[in-house]
């Protein structure tokens, strides 16, 4: 099973379009140690041949650019990605969708709740229903992906995390902003031979969530922010990494078991990499001491183009 990495980052990409805080000043000027990352998403195949594509981030173009074995190979129209699953309804997860809509043939999966988000926006019926066809997913339940022809070899698991509703969607939403269930899902993925876990979004580590991820041996976890109060600290935005649904790598706000470094130290998981990574993340800064603690507590840092192997 092969697995590439389009993208790293959360919604924004790094450096965020009008970001100018030192790091991000940093990465504008491509200096040493800080990567730039687009926004982030994932690949899978069982062939090297066939892809999942998982989410569909706005910088879906550029990263089709940067990784050959997603270029068309044959015909005058082709795709070797065959089918996309959405893990929520987040920008920064569906807008790369309408870069996908010159009458190509693939399945779209997600839960019932974010199928219905992108039915309430009409921009998306831009996705031709004779060549994209919506697939419901149901949370707990393994499901063998076909792609054009037959099967891809991956079987996918979808399961709830705790989340929030999309950002654009919290005006409609009355109470609780958590939402249903299905709002964030994350992703047992296996080819019957391996497996991994892909959670770009989670707000806390449930004692249910603990036990399923324990023993692992890889796993993408939501590495958003470095604390809770980070993006309050550096004075460009008001929010809390838990206001956003994001659990962050260190904990805050007094409380460092609450993160995620904390969360996983026991659970015994071999290989493990934060993504989804904020532009405001000192992590991102490969000589910061978070960086250098985060790598000493095993954690990798995901960057844009990496390629794994299972």
């Amino acid at each position: 099973m092969r697995i590439l990495v389009l993208g790293a980052a959360a919604g924004g990409g790094y450096p965020q379009w009008n970001c100018n805080t030192s790091s991000s000043q940093r990465a504008w000027r491509q200096e040493p140690g800080h990567k730039r990352r687009s926004q982030a998403s994932i690949a899978v195949s069982a062939d090297g041949e066939r892809w999942l594509l998982i989410n569909a981030s706005p910088d879906f173009r550029q990263q089709i650019l940067a990784l050959p074995p997603l270029w068309p190979q044959r015909d005058l129209r082709h795709s070797p990605i065959e089918a996309v699953l959405l893990t929520s309804g987040e920008i920064d997860h569906i807008a790369g969708l309408l870069s996908m809509r010159e009458r190509q043939r693939f399945d779209l999966w997600a839960s019932a709740r974010v199928l219905d988000v992108l039915s309430q926006n009409p921009i998306f019926d831009s996705l031709h229903s004779d060549y994209v066809t919506r697939r419901a997913l149901s949370l707990d339940a393994p499901l063998h992906i076909a792609g054009h022809d037959s099967p891809l070899g991956l079987c996918v698991t979808a399961f709830s995390v705790p989340g929030k509703v999309p950002l654009f969607m919290e005006s409609r939403e009355s109470g609780d902003l958590r939402g249903s269930d299905e709002e964030t899902v994350g992703l047992e993925i296996s080819d019957g031979r391996e497996r991994f876990y892909y959670i770009p979004g989670c707000a806390a580590l449930s004692p249910a969530l603990r036990e399923r991820l324990r023993g692992a041996s890889l796993l993408f976890f939501d590495g958003t922010l470095w604390r809770d109060d980070e993006m309050q600290r550096a004075g460009v935005s008001g929010k809390t990494g838990a206001r956003m649904g994001h659990m962050s790598i260190a904990g805050g706000n007094g409380d460092d078991d609450a993160g995620a470094l904390a969360a996983f130290a026991d659970l015994d998981v071999e290989c493990k990499f934060f993504i989804h990574l904020n532009t405001t993340n000192p992590v991102l800064d490969e000589a910061s001491p978070e960086h250098a603690q985060a790598r000493a507590q095993g954690w990798n840092v995901a960057e844009d183009g990496m390629e794994l192997s299972l």
